[in-house]
């Protein structure tokens, strides 16, 4: 598949680093503390972290939402979704993406359109996986109709792969999986992650999914650290990193700079 020229130069860019802004509950989630403006500072001082430290690109998602909707989200976790990445838009020159847990990519790319973000990351485009959510369908029928439709071909689709935190129905090569995804489903780059949040890849696994992939970019979607991005680099083309950039390591602590900044000077070294 050819890739848009909107985003070719970014998404081509090597090594590509995407660093996560994981919000906290959102209003209406079980664990929402009550306080939006904290939560709307603690995003932003996430991205400007990130940004100090040498990263151009971040994700941003509704982690905090757990337990996640395994369809659509509420129109109030949109709103709210909307209006912090767009403070994130205004406040930093990060370039943008949207995640919508678990797999509403239909509004991850309504989102990422209305605030000019440049891609979004959808866990389960093609086929159907087992959850803690149940059985979660791929969406990319819909998916790639509405980006028609809205005429935005310029925000890219990062898909997963044997997607963390599920299970198959069946049994495919993996091989398959990932050219469905590219041929079929339209992914424009193929996520490929450990078995949950900030557990390490599988390197036969992304070797398999490399060689499959063709000429659409493999980005790591966990597990990546200082210490192993520059092995996995030389098989993938970027890495999504969140859980080692915060401190000591747990997901839910705000990042930290010396971290960001250790993991972008062991690129550069690379």
């Amino acid at each position: 598949m050819s890739l848009p020229s909107q985003y070719r130069v970014w998404l081509a860019k090597r090594p590509l680093v995407i660093g996560m802004l994981h919000l906290p509950a959102l209003p209406g989630s079980p664990r929402y503390a009550g306080d939006l403006k904290a939560l709307v500072e603690s995003v932003l001082a996430d991205a400007r972290t990130l940004q100090a430290g040498g990263i151009e690109f971040a994700m941003l998602e509704n982690f905090g939402d757990s337990p996640f909707f395994p369809g659509a989200l509420p129109a109030s976790t949109i709103a709210h979704m909307t209006a912090v990445a767009q403070q994130v838009r205004d406040q930093t020159g990060l370039s943008l993406g949207i995640n919508a847990l678990r797999n509403d990519g239909c509004s991850a790319l309504s989102i990422a359109h209305a605030v000019g973000a440049e891609f979004i990351r959808v866990n389960v485009l093609c086929g159907a996986r087992v959850t803690d959510q149940g059985i979660i369908q791929g969406m990319a029928h819909d998916l790639l109709r509405l980006r028609r439709a809205l005429d935005a071909d310029h925000i890219a689709i990062l898909a997963d792969v044997d997607v963390k935190h599920s299970a198959p129905l069946g049994v495919r090569p993996i091989e398959d999986e990932v050219h469905d995804l590219v041929e079929r489903g339209g992914a424009d780059a193929v996520i490929v992650s450990g078995s949950a949040t900030g557990q390490p890849v599988d390197r036969d696994h992304l070797h398999r999914v490399r060689s499959a992939a063709g000429t659409a970019p493999v980005l790591i979607g966990s597990g990546a650290t200082a210490g192993n991005v520059a092995e996995l680099l030389q098989t993938a083309s970027g890495v999504i990193v969140g859980t080692s950039l915060k401190r000591g390591g747990r997901v839910e602590e705000p990042i930290e700079l010396h971290r960001v900044q250790e993991l972008m000077s062991r690129i550069r070294d690379k």
